[in-house]
């Protein structure tokens, strides 16, 4: 008589992570970012980094916005801006903030080029 096998429990991703664990359980972050927000920095800052900060990082050795990088990241926004303004914080990337008025000049421009479409 042959012995059954216990039943397997489904194989676990490691890379599926909790975003609560991501972020130590916080929900806030304390920088506002926006969703159109750029951040940059480049690779002398990255050995400050630990391996989930540098991956986050790495995505903005070109600028990027923080939409891009929550895509990118495959995490939700809300804990990508606790991550990114943990970020600022360690002074690990840069803020590009866009201008508090947008320039009447090139809207105008940019909407009678799209008339002539």
């Amino acid at each position: 008589m042959q012995e059954q096998e216990p039943p397997h429990a489904p194989a676990r991703d490691s890379s599926l992570i909790r975003p609560y664990a991501r972020t130590g359980g916080r929900t806030t972050a304390r920088h506002d970012l926006r969703l159109e927000t750029l951040l940059s920095t480049d690779e002398d800052r990255l050995h400050h980094a630990t391996n989930d900060q540098a991956a986050m990082m790495r995505l903005c050795l070109q600028p990027r916005s923080v939409a891009e990088i929550s895509a990118l990241m495959k995490i939700p926004l809300g804990v990508t801006r606790v991550l990114l303004s943990d970020l600022i914080t360690l002074n690990l990337v840069a803020v590009h903030e866009p201008a508090a008025q947008p320039n009447v000049a090139l809207l105008e421009r940019v909407l009678s080029g799209l008339r002539k479409l």
